[in-house]
């Protein structure tokens, strides 16, 4: 892609950042992103939430407020029922409603597999946004959901998944990133991203590198959702989680400790959906940021690391 020139572009293509964010005036900037995939989950009207959630949560990550959306839509329908579909938009405009936005149009095409999810507009002060190139040297790094829902929807798909570990799966899927990102932007934080597609691990790498610093992670204090280890034991790992760890260790972006297992490994690089923020904050402010993420429900606050000198390599450092 050619280097955008234009100056009001605030946050382009340069960071691997979550949104791109375009200065209208010295106190408006607008936030803009695109996100869809396949259905992840059985029930339509789950996954019409679990793909709005995602949508969302990049524009939560960048520190804006979400406002507007166009659905977009690819569905098989001529060979499938409608009614799901309609289940599908039913949930995602739920979704939106549940998080202040407004759905007022969109776009959608006669697809073999269905396909759901948003482009969305946020809004926010071009001084106050939230990028993943701001990580400094001692910043503790705070995780505000629990990792695996990727192993979680390939176990779904193959009817393994129990009852119980989909409807948490659900949960966090379903949770937006609105009450930890305004925490964020009122407590402090230098950067920010959130966990999807490239998992734990790509996600931090990627702010690594545009903060040009290394990190330092504690496996044992990343949280995941209860049940997921024994799915992995199962062989239950996505393709694309697979992908990420072997990227990762292509790249020699990862230092390993011979002491984290495999199925540990996979589950730092498992390919998320809607999954939580990743925070890179202050040491003076770490405290007071566990403790308000905790004191709004967040469903996790975990301490998982820290930020490292490393200007050249920009490796993530794995002890158990």
């Amino acid at each position: 892609m050619p280097v955008v020139a234009d100056p009001n572009v605030l946050v382009g293509l340069t960071t691997s950042d979550d949104a791109a964010v375009y200065r209208i005036t010295d106190d408006l900037a607008i936030v803009l992103t695109v996100d869809y995939f396949t259905p992840v989950v059985d029930d339509p009207y789950e996954f019409g939430r679990i793909a709005v959630t995602n949508a969302l949560s990049d524009v939560y990550a960048m520190g804006a407020r979400p406002v507007l959306a166009l659905n977009l839509v690819g569905y098989p329908a001529r060979t499938r029922p409608m009614d799901a579909l309609k289940a599908i938009l039913r949930g995602g405009a739920d979704q939106a409603t549940a998080a202040g936005v407004s759905i007022v149009g969109g776009h959608s095409i006669d697809d073999p597999e269905p396909k759901y999810g948003l482009c969305v507009m946020g809004f926010v002060n071009p001084n106050e946004v939230l990028t993943n190139a701001g990580a400094q040297v001692g910043d503790r790094l705070i995780l505000t959901k629990p990792i695996g829902t990727g192993i979680i929807a390939t176990a779904i798909k193959k009817d393994v998944a129990s009852p119980e570990v989909t409807a948490r799966a659900i949960e966090v899927m379903t949770t937006l990133n609105g009450p930890a990102a305004e925490i964020a932007k009122r407590i402090g934080c230098n950067a920010c991203t959130d966990v999807t597609g490239f998992g734990l691990l790509g996600h931090l790498h990627e702010m690594a590198l545009a903060s040009c610093v290394g990190a330092r992670i504690t496996a044992s204090a990343v949280p995941s959702i209860e049940g997921v280890m024994d799915l992995i034991e199962q062989d239950m790992v996505p393709g694309g989680t697979e992908a990420n760890l072997d990227h990762l260790n292509a790249l020699g972006a990862v230092e390993w400790s011979e002491d984290v297992p495999l199925e540990t490994r996979l589950l730092l690089c498992d390919a998320q959906t809607a999954g939580g923020l990743l925070l890179s904050v202050p040491p003076e402010r770490a405290d007071k940021m566990v403790e308000s993420l905790q004191a709004a429900k967040v469903l996790t606050a975990a301490q998982i690391g820290e930020i490292i000198a490393d200007p050249e390599e920009c490796r993530i450092r794995i002890q158990p």
